[in-house]
């Protein structure tokens, strides 16, 4: 009883170890005739049905791994993907019973039929980019054929939004020589369970639907099921690449009207922000495809803020033309005054600087000049030096006449050979070459010093007129300088107002082209956050 007990569970392994080694001896030995017994007669150039008259249906499915690229330029989708095709082979099915443990058989996809399914759009340069792999058979005669594949498809990209635009490329699979009348082309959902995420796409859906078409040659259908393949472009990338240094950059074009016009930066400032604006949008150009049937949205934005910053050029040019205005060239016209002095900047709440002058100008001065001249020439008193140049007569006389001396040189008074003009050396005034001649007296006048009995010394005539000339330079001088100041003061302006005009027409054209995009909301919040 012992003994029964220990070698017992011994022989029971054992038979169950002879009886596994021998099914598996005769399961090969059925699998190898299965084989043969399946081929002797079989033609793989017969469709595999019943009835001739009767279509076969084939299932068409598919599985994507991943999306490799978007090729914007060429407009070619590059998938990794898995095709599932499943039919029914009446000549591949046998008795389980007759062969027994053989439940599935792997055939070549070349030693059986096998539907001609192809990808129409496809851009691969062998056009079938799949690998052809064995087809799992089992003992009803189900068939099932599953290739991968790296899928090149044509697909066309519409940059219209980019980058905040969802593309849609199909791929299109169907038979190349079968109809509808002899294939049944059926369509199965596709299969993402194991899809990998892309850097720069996200996958959104991916539908199928089934097609048929009626060419004008044939009137049996064609039918096809088509893959949409729904994707966003994730706009992290671009918007801290491409969006963001443009947005900054059109900000700088803002300080071409903060810069002070005397710092000679003006126009450099706004050409260099135009030219970096160009070298992004070149960058731009070398992603998007060379055509015309729409614009990019960050084109637009690159045009749009391309124009602004060419207005400001334009605009500095203005503002420095104002702000170095020739004071000879004209007073300011009276409607500029209007606008830009009083009602713009009454807007901008700008006040004019006041202008010191050096001496005030009256208008009775020449009047009372005269007045004082006239009665101190009758009393024999020497004119004082505020004589204006229209109280004297000193005609000029030949350039180049000097003294030589330092000081004031009164010489001879009585005599015409000494009489001179003083000179810058003389006299420390400019006179500009210019001299007195001997001017006779009048009737009962004498020559002399006086008191009512000679003339004004011609010396001081000829001081009394240079300082008069002084005088009236520097009156000039202020003229010219309020004339100056009115101009700069309307350059300001002008700077002013066009800052605040172009801050509001950059903000509103950056969120009204970047916004109008469908998707800006979600991508933004999405990518940004």
């Amino acid at each position: 009883m012992r003994c029964h007990n220990v070698l017992g569970p011994r022989a029971f392994g054992f038979f169950i170890w002879t009886t596994l080694l021998i099914k598996g001896y005769f399961q090969g030995e059925y699998q190898r005739k299965l084989y043969k017994e399946l081929l002797v007669n079989y033609n793989r150039l017969e469709r595999p049905v019943v009835n001739d008259s009767a279509p076969i249906l084939v299932e068409l499915g598919l599985t994507l791994l991943q999306i490799i690229d978007v090729d914007e330029k060429n407009q070619v989708l590059i998938t990794n993907a898995w095709l599932q095709l499943y039919w029914t082979d009446v000549y591949l099915s046998w008795n389980t019973e007759k062969y027994p443990g053989v439940k599935n058989l792997r055939f070549p996809s070349d030693q059986i039929w096998t539907p001609d399914i192809l990808l129409y759009n496809s851009a691969d340069e062998r056009f079938d980019a799949t690998f052809h792999t064995n087809v799992l058979v089992n003992a009803s005669g189900y068939c099932q054929y599953i290739p991968p594949g790296i899928l090149k498809s044509t697909c066309y990209i519409d940059v219209r939004w980019f980058p905040f635009d969802v593309q849609k490329c199909n791929l299109k699979f169907g038979s190349w020589t079968h109809n509808g009348w002899l294939l049944d082309l059926q369509m199965l959902n596709v299969d993402t369970s194991t899809y990998i995420p892309n850097g720069e796409w996200d996958l959104v859906d991916v539908p199928a639907k089934r097609n048929e078409l009626y060419y004008e040659c044939c009137k049996e259908p064609y039918p096809d099921v088509t893959f949409t393949v729904t994707m966003r472009r994730r706009t992290l990338y671009y918007g801290l690449n491409l969006l963001i240094p443009c947005v900054l950059i059109s900000g700088l074009a803002l300080l071409v009207f903060l810069l002070p016009a005397d710092s000679g930066e003006k126009i450099s400032l706004g050409i260099t922000v135009l030219l970096s604006l160009t070298v992004f949008m070149l960058l731009v150009a070398e992603i998007m495809p060379a055509t015309s049937d729409s614009v990019p949205l960050i084109a637009q934005y690159f045009a749009t803020t391309m124009t602004i910053v060419g207005m400001s050029v334009v605009v500095t040019v203005i503002v420095l033309q104002f702000h170095h205005h020739d004071p000879h060239g004209g007073k300011m016209p009276k409607w500029v005054r209007v606008i830009l002095l009083n009602w713009c900047a009454w807007f901008l709440r700008m006040k004019q600087p006041k202008v010191k002058r050096r001496r005030p100008v009256y208008k009775h001065c020449r009047a009372s000049q005269q007045l004082s001249s006239t009665s101190s020439i009758e009393m024999g008193t020497v004119p004082s030096v505020s004589v204006p140049l229209s109280q004297t007569s000193c005609p000029p006389c030949p350039s180049g006449t000097s003294n030589g001396s330092s000081g004031l040189y009164f010489g001879n008074y009585h005599s015409v050979d000494s009489a001179h003009c003083p000179t810058s050396s003389d006299s420390g005034v400019a006179l500009e070459g210019r001299a007195c001649e001997d001017v006779e007296p009048p009737a009962g006048v004498s020559s002399g010093l006086g008191l009512g009995e000679g003339y004004p010394p011609r010396e001081i005539q000829c001081i009394l007129d240079e300082v008069s000339y002084i005088a009236q330079r520097f009156r000039d001088q202020d003229e010219a300088e309020a004339i100056c100041s009115e101009w700069k003061f309307a350059a300001a302006v002008v700077d002013r107002l066009c800052l605040l005009a172009f801050s509001l027409f950059t903000i509103i054209c950056t969120l009204t082209i970047l916004m109008s995009a469908p998707n800006f909301i979600e991508a933004v919040s999405k990518d940004f956050t």
